[in-house]
């Protein structure tokens, strides 16, 4: 497939096969929610069974994995070294038997470098058979320049985002389940920072991930099997000025005042323990040494 016929643009198909048509090496970054396969049956007393348009969410355990370990080798394929791929997951129960996205992630060619917990804010069931789950997963997944497995440092101010990210589920959407404009923002902002790139979304439903990319100024590539959702994502995209003061919320989240590098090179105080602190007669070190103890 040509640049001109997957640049800046939404791919009508199925996520596998028109991955395996995409070039080596051409992602810098991407963001998805696939379908969790939670069987077109799971519904409580707040919400309704999640059914998708165009695809079904209902596949044998083991091939739903297998299906979600091939496309994520495939974007693994596809990346540039040194990029990044976002996956937005939750542990789902069958029958009292509990499914971990760890299940399939560590059988990918991935590195896992961490995993973000999403707090949504709301229980999707009010019944009581375990704690009300109120949390997905956010998965930051990562391609290795050589044998370097940390990557890149990221900027104190997107690093204090901390690893809990607390958005509640996008409401103005007819799609059944998508994300929050700020999640996919954050993502990209954090990542990229100032730099230009390309940003994929093989499942991308009504476009989130690809108005979040165009507002940023970055290019972008949607893959979505369905009719209905290809229409809402450009009509979105046609639209995207609309969501900018949403988006500018999120980026305005991203400031520290001066870092703990910027606060030790001037002698300021760098925590209770830093060396500015530190007493010069013993029996204060003794003291304090023992209340330390004592915590």
């Amino acid at each position: 497939m040509s640049e001109n016929e997957y640049l800046n643009k939404i791919v009508k198909g199925d996520a596998l096969t028109i991955l395996k048509t995409l070039p080596d090496g051409i992602l810098d970054l991407g963001v998805t929610s696939p379908p969790y396969n939670k069987g077109e049956n799971k519904k409580g007393w707040l919400v309704t069974n999640v059914k998708y348009s165009g695809a079904t969410d209902k596949f044998p355990e083991d091939s739903y994995q297998k299906s979600q370990i091939d496309v994520l080798n495939e974007v693994y394929r596809i990346t540039r070294p040194d990029g990044s791929f976002f996956y937005n997951h939750k542990i789902r129960w069958e029958r009292g038997e509990m499914f971990h996205p760890m299940d399939w992630l560590r059988k990918t060619k991935w590195t896992i470098r961490q995993e973000i917990i999403w707090n949504r804010m709301i229980a999707a069931n009010i019944r009581g058979w375990r704690f009300w789950q109120v949390e997905e997963r956010v998965y930051w997944l990562y391609k290795p320049k050589g044998k370097e497995l940390i990557g890149e440092e990221l900027k104190p101010k997107h690093a204090l985002q901390t690893s809990i990210w607390r958005f509640p589920p996008e409401k103005k959407n007819t799609h059944p389940a998508p994300f929050p404009l700020a999640l996919p923002v954050r993502v990209i902002y954090s990542i990229m920072d100032e730099k230009k790139g390309v940003i994929i979304d093989p499942y991308c439903g009504s476009g989130t991930t690809l108005v979040s990319a165009k507002i940023l100024g970055h290019a972008f590539i949607g893959i979505e099997i369905s009719d209905e959702y290809v229409k809402l994502a450009e009509e979105r995209l046609k639209n995207y000025r609309n969501e900018i003061k949403c988006a500018n919320e999120e980026i305005a989240k991203h400031v520290v005042e001066k870092t703990f590098k910027e606060r030790k090179e001037k002698g300021e105080f760098t925590g209770k323990y830093g060396k500015r602190n530190i007493k010069t007669e013993n029996s204060q070190n003794v003291l304090e040494l023992f209340d330390y103890v004592k915590i």
